[in-house]
């Protein structure tokens, strides 16, 4: 059973940057496609960045070329590196793994993490 755990969300200004971690339980952390979602009142989760079992990333345009998704198999971690942060930005973060060859929607993830509230002031 694959456990998920993000941390570093905070408050930043806008144009600034800010590094969210998913730590992951498990022995098999590198067969598993990993994502990350974000979430505003009201609304579904919305995909942000996916990297997948080969290498290979995947962004939602609206974040494409400020963020950047890392993975460490090592540290059976994963990373989102976001700069140039929007106010439109601000979201509850999400990490989910997936057992799927390319998943983008959020019902293609088995398991999700807590969120990592992030605010981005104007």
């Amino acid at each position: 059973q694959v456990q998920l755990v993000e941390s570093g969300g905070g408050l930043v200004q806008a144009g600034g940057s800010l590094r969210l971690s998913c730590a992951v339980s498990g022995r098999t952390f590198s067969s598993y496609v990993m994502g990350w979602f974000r979430q505003t009142p009201g609304n579904e989760r919305e995909f942000v960045a996916r990297f997948g079992r080969s290498g290979s990333t995947y962004y939602a345009d609206s974040v494409k070329g400020r963020f950047t998704i890392s993975r460490d198999n090592a540290k059976n971690a994963v990373y989102l590196q976001m700069n140039s942060l929007k106010p439109e930005d601000t979201a509850v973060y999400y990490c989910a793994s997936s057992t799927r060859w390319s998943p983008t929607y959020e019902y293609q993830y088995e398991t999700w993490g807590q969120g990592t509230q992030v605010t981005v002031s104007s």
